[in-house]
């Protein structure tokens, strides 16, 4: 039987014929622990549009794992994505005017900036590592610049990043604990001088997104707490999964020299192909919900209080609803995937990560369409996070 809490390093390294597996023969996939992982689409769509008997609150359950006067705990319970209404409604509205599309159009040429200068320091070298030097620097100055960070405060986010998201695997070590919580805490320190030079010195609230936080008014705006965590949410966020986006397709690219092909002759290919990049291979593979009432789902009773597995990165492969589901298709069309998750709680930073990924990868063929991915490539070792810590490549063949 499939452990979610053991995950074995064939799994690790590729996870879809489990994923098959459950799809066929386990969708109601039991845990020892009282847990139960589900894959199916249908499932996930359901359970994504029911917020009454499907709840995001994870208190009961975070409250054990990182202990309730933990900065951990007051962070994941505060930031969007693990609230329910009303908390998630006025942080989400807050959030949603943010992030308006006068913001993003605004970004978008400092966007394009900046992948030309990271594909410009590339130059001359035959090969480089593309999470460091190219995948994990893009969303760390785009979400610096959406917050408008000083640049030397922004050094040590993608650490921060990693060992706050990191903590949100099934299982934890003592380290990986006391890594987290430093995490929040320092993350904590940094925000409150920026928040407090903002007040003083306010941006324009319609590009500038702290600005914009801190002087809303939606019921109320933001608690000093609300603010700064979910300050680290967007960049969380926004940092992991578009940093996964861009390392996994540039990977499944090398693996598909037809599609990287179609690619650059067709680039108006780009936006359907982010989308299916987004499916096959999703940067986030498991969401959670706890049911808050008995429930039946596949014909299995599951009880009141149970802590939901939802596994995205099967039900995006889910013959069910795709059609050749393994087959990397670039103008698959509808693409319905759950990798931005679906309902109330769809990802807020949606189009922001799909503009980030049509124009890094979009420019990273331009400039080097023949690059082919090295020796040494390794994965994260996470599994609710799907993407390469390491992704050595050489610009020509």
């Amino acid at each position: 039987m499939f452990d979610i809490t053991k995950p074995t390093s064939e799994f690790v390294d590729n996870p879809y014929p489990t994923y098959r597996h459950l799809l066929e023969e386990e969708p109601v996939c039991r845990q020892a622990d009282g847990t139960v992982v589900l894959s199916r689409y249908d499932d996930l769509e359901m359970i994504y549009r029911d917020t009454r008997r499907f709840i995001s609150d994870k208190k009961k359950v975070f409250a054990p794992k990182y202990g309730a006067e933990t900065p951990l705990y007051e962070h994941h319970t505060t930031s969007l994505v693990f609230n329910d209404p009303p908390l998630h409604t006025r942080v989400r509205q807050v959030m949603v005017g943010a992030m308006n599309p006068r913001a993003l159009k605004h970004m978008e040429p400092g966007l394009i900036m900046l992948v030309d200068d990271l594909l410009d320091r590339m130059g001359g070298r035959d090969s480089v590592e593309l999470i460091a030097d190219f995948a994990g620097a893009i969303p760390i100055e785009v979400i610096g610049n959406l917050l408008d960070l000083p640049r030397p405060a922004r050094e040590p986010l993608r650490e921060w990043s990693l060992a706050i998201l990191g903590a949100l695997e099934p299982s934890l070590t003592p380290e990986q604990h006391e890594t987290g919580n430093r995490a929040v805490t320092d993350f904590v320190a940094l925000l409150r001088e920026i928040v407090a030079d903002r007040r003083a010195r306010p941006g324009d609230p319609e590009v500038d997104v702290l600005t914009r936080l801190i002087q809303s008014d939606i019921d109320g705006g933001l608690s000093e707490v609300e603010l700064y965590q979910n300050c680290i949410f967007i960049l969380n966020a926004g940092h992991e999964t578009t940093t996964n986006l861009i390392g996994n397709a540039l990977a499944l690219l090398d693996r598909n020299r037809d599609a990287r092909a179609a690619l650059l002759e067709n680039p108006g290919l780009m936006p359907t192909a982010v989308d299916e990049f987004l499916r096959l291979e999703s940067p986030n593979q498991f969401g959670n919900r706890l049911t808050s009432e008995a429930v039946e789902i596949g014909g299995e009773r599951i009880a009141a209080g149970t802590d939901l597995h939802l596994c995205i990165g099967a039900a995006n492969r889910d013959p069910a609803q795709f059609d050749n589901p393994d087959e990397m298709m670039l103008d698959r069309r509808p693409n319905r995937h759950l990798a931005f998750a679906s309902g109330a709680h769809t990802c807020v930073g949606l189009t922001l990560a799909r503009m980030e990924g049509r124009i890094g990868i979009g420019r990273f063929l331009e400039r080097y369409p023949d690059y082919a991915i090295a020796d040494g490539a390794e994965r994260s070792g996470r599994i609710r996070f799907r993407g390469y810590s390491r992704l050595p490549a050489r610009l020509t063949r």
